[in-house]
């Protein structure tokens, strides 16, 4: 059975409300013959952050797949699809940020990074051990929860007080 696990919905939300609160004000106060590059701009980058934040996992009885857009692979990121019996064991390596980051090492000696930003996590974990037979009880989200909710509150304050100033 196939099942797929998209992005988390804080880190897109997160990463969405940032770039509106960045730039939502652009556009509204540059000059007369700037407005409408800058609307475009504008709409062009928020396709791209709605874009790159649509990359997902699916997992099956044989495989796992990390599947990215186009423009997600035209910035680098790349897809990769590992079958189960290759995977020899799942690495830890820390962040300068004091947490850790895992991959997949397979036979042929491959790294791909673990994806640790998916809904249902839990799930996608227990199908991992369930597949590979490899401990994952230390493996969790890269950062906590509450900072990508803290991130997009604070984006949400910033986007009110913009309105408020603009209206005002």
């Amino acid at each position: 059975m196939i099942e797929k696990y998209k992005t988390l919905f804080f880190v897109k939300s997160s990463l969405i409300s940032l770039y509106l609160a960045l730039t939502i004000p652009i556009p509204f106060i540059s000059l007369d013959k700037f407005k409408i590059p800058s609307t475009i701009l504008f709409v062009l980058g928020l396709y791209l952050i709605i874009n790159i934040t649509s990359d997902y996992v699916e997992t099956s009885n044989k495989k796992i797949s990390y599947k990215t857009t186009f423009i997600s692979e035209f910035l680098g990121k790349k897809t990769w699809e590992i079958s189960w019996k290759d995977i020899k064991l799942i690495k830890s390596l820390p962040t300068s940020q004091g947490s850790k980051v895992y991959y997949f090492n397979t036979v042929q000696g491959d790294n791909f990074l673990v994806p640790q930003r998916l809904e249902n996590f839990e799930k996608f974990l227990f199908i991992v051990s369930e597949n590979t037979g490899i401990d994952i009880s230390e493996i969790s989200y890269i950062s906590p929860l509450w900072t990508y909710k803290l991130l997009t509150l604070l984006s949400v304050f910033m986007l009110i007080g913009e309105l408020f100033a603009f209206l005002n």
